[in-house]
């Protein structure tokens, strides 16, 4: 079924008739955050159900508002998006909703000077901050101090969660530092691992640029394989959120040229994994990705990740 395009006149009528006195508790709070990633860390932080607009496999940065979202949105007592530019489609109706409630883009926290860019769009920050765990620990300050006024509790538990983040983060260190030198090289289908490449001494390649939104063309599939058959890559990665396709021509281009390149399997980037597994935390997705990285490219890595939960249901 085909979800009709909602102009930001239908919000502000949505938003309008949602501001009439609602029958729902008023001590029960709602959170509404855009991204899985921010949900996740809501939830841990408050400890209260926090709803996500965009769930596994969707991509925000071409997600546009349907109706639900619209509802859920102005509905809210706290709406958390992450903001540089990430969900691109939301950025009017995020402003048009700051002016009536709380609305924080929790990434815009951080300064500018630990952000990345592309040469050629030195004001366009990649938005991938979650990938770098220290730039994601300091995004989850903010979302403390968003949720501390529903949830007391709110920086004793944003302490323990960041000492998680922090041992996630040394485990990804470790296994990641077991890739042979030569094959550290991450070939996704589009750039969204480049803070995960400064931190754990990755080469990052991805075949369409920082949005999903971007082109990918037959000159960059032609450098990427390139790339494969020189240095010998073993493996490149398909992404949830992102279609296969490119990254089959890839496949199917090394293939041509006397080379065997593995699909090392599917990363989570800008979705995490399905709602209520451990892949569906943000813990759970660095372990995935670290562990398929560090096994598909040649290191060794336990196959239920840092601590057996890996591909368990529950």
């Amino acid at each position: 079924m085909t979800v009709p395009m909602l102009t930001r006149r239908h919000f502000m009528v949505a938003l309008a008739a949602a501001s009439l006195p609602s029958v729902a508790s008023a001590g029960t709070p709602r959170i509404v955050a855009t991204t899985g990633m921010i949900a996740d860390a809501a939830r841990q932080i408050s400890g209260l159900d926090v709803a996500a607009l965009m769930g596994p496999g969707m991509d925000p940065h071409g997600h546009r508002a349907t109706r639900n979202d619209i509802l859920a949105l102005s509905r809210a007592d706290l709406v958390l998006w992450h903001g540089l530019n990430l969900e691109a489609q939301l950025v009017t109706l995020m402003g048009d909703l700051a002016a009536r409630k709380p609305v924080l883009a929790v990434a815009e926290s951080l300064p500018k000077d630990v952000l990345l860019a592309k040469p050629d769009h030195p004001d366009r920050p990649d938005p991938h901050v979650w990938f770098a765990p220290d730039l994601w620990s300091e995004v989850t300050r903010a979302v403390e101090a968003a949720v501390l006024p529903f949830a007391p509790d709110a920086a004793e538990r944003a302490k323990a969660y960041r000492a998680e983040i922090a041992m996630m983060g040394a485990y990804a260190a470790q296994v990641l530092a077991t890739v042979p030198a030569e094959a550290r090289v991450l070939v996704t289908a589009h750039d969204a691992f480049s803070y995960f490449g400064r931190v754990f001494g990755f080469q990052v390649e991805g075949v369409q640029g920082i949005s999903t939104e971007s082109e990918a063309g037959l000159v960059r599939i032609g450098a990427l394989v390139d790339l494969l058959v020189t240095r010998r890559i073993p493996a490149v990665f398909v992404e949830s959120s992102v279609s296969d396709r490119s990254i089959r021509a890839l496949v199917e281009g090394a293939a041509a040229r006397g080379h065997a390149v593995a699909i090392g399997g599917e990363l989570f980037s800008d979705a995490m994994g399905p709602d209520g597994s451990y892949e569906g935390t943000w813990l759970g997705m660095l372990d995935h990705n670290a562990t398929v990285i560090a096994r598909a490219l040649g290191g060794t890595a336990p196959d239920r990740g840092a601590n057996g939960r890996l591909g368990v249901a529950g």
